[in-house]
């Protein structure tokens, strides 16, 4: 997967970036606030991480024409924009990160790696149900599973299952739209569409409220 930045439609868009350092000064958008949160990471890795998914976020709110507001995350671990204003979700993976950003609507965004090792932990996220439609076939579990992030991250609060909570209706490992929705919970029979896409070993999906 290529660095790309999308315009969804005229409130959203979403941003995927090669994770590498950054110098100071192509950081310099960030509020003070990122800037010091930045500054106590000292992990290397990690600091790219977080400086590429807020460059990531930086590329969406440039191609919307929103001047870059800062964010923070709450007590839930859901980032927020520092004036109120928007939504944002953030996902990285092995040399990705990404962003993506709607104007008045929750969002959440995922990213994973495809790998052979899903099929052994299927029963730990999977309701019985998924697991008879779905094929043994590592993509199509890794679909299922970024689905299910995506859909957790734009619920935004913790303590939701994501085997007992989020509920996928049968689909294939070609979709490209995934439809779930969430039970048992204050969001009980909230119903999602999920946009997925396979890119080289990469897994995309993203869900807008």
């Amino acid at each position: 997967m290529q660095t790309k930045i999308e315009k969804i439609d005229s409130s959203s868009a979403l941003a995927i970036k090669i994770i590498e350092t950054h110098d100071v000064d192509s950081l310099d958008f960030l509020s003070f606030r990122e800037k010091l949160s930045y500054a106590n990471i000292s992990h290397p890795e990690k600091r790219m991480e977080w400086a590429t998914a807020r460059r990531a976020i930086k590329d969406a709110l440039d191609t919307l024409y929103i001047p870059y507001p800062g964010f923070f995350k709450d007590e839930h671990g859901k980032s927020h924009s520092m004036n109120g204003n928007g939504f944002v979700s953030l996902s990285h993976t092995e040399g990705l990160a990404g962003a993506i950003f709607h104007r008045d609507t929750p969002v959440g965004i995922d990213m994973d790696i495809i790998r052979e090792k899903i099929l052994r932990i299927g029963f730990r996220f999977l309701d019985p149900s998924e697991l008879d439609f779905l094929e043994k076939d590592p993509l199509h579990y890794t679909l299922a599973w970024s689905a299910k992030e995506s859909i957790f991250k734009c619920q935004g609060r913790r303590g939701v299952s994501f085997r007992d909570n989020i509920l996928l209706e049968p689909f294939s490992p070609d979709a490209t739209v995934i439809k779930a929705r969430i039970r048992e919970t204050d969001y009980s029979d909230h119903h999602y569409t999920v946009h997925a896409r396979v890119i080289n070993d990469t897994v995309l999906t993203y869900t807008i409220w």
